[in-house]
């Protein structure tokens, strides 16, 4: 049989077991995860000049259109969602466009 079975049965055994037993057998770990930061314009234009991009290779770095930056940055839209956790990703790390770089 593949490891990929073993370790699934292995898994489901511990956790019937621990069921069972009404004893904590599995490991458990809490995570918890940051809110999706708001950004304001001045900050997206802090970060994509720090960058060094202009607005064109910053929106193809991120996925979104160059006029989706163009309104962020004049204020007229926020980014949300995968877009806002790449910003924090960038701001937290300023070294990360040129460790991941998606565009040349």
């Amino acid at each position: 049989m593949s490891s990929v079975y073993e370790s699934i049965m292995a898994g489901l055994t511990e956790a019937v077991e621990e069921k069972h037993s009404g004893k904590t057998i599995l490991q458990r770990r809490t995570v918890s995860i940051e809110p999706v930061k708001r950004y304001n314009a001045a900050e997206i234009k802090s970060i994509r000049k720090k960058t060094g991009f202009s607005q064109k290779m910053f929106a193809g770095y991120i996925g979104v259109s160059p006029k989706t930056v163009e309104a962020w940055e004049a204020g007229i839209n926020q980014p949300a969602g995968a877009a806002s956790r790449i910003l924090r990703m960038m701001e937290i790390d300023t070294e990360l466009t040129e460790k991941y770089p998606f565009v040349k």
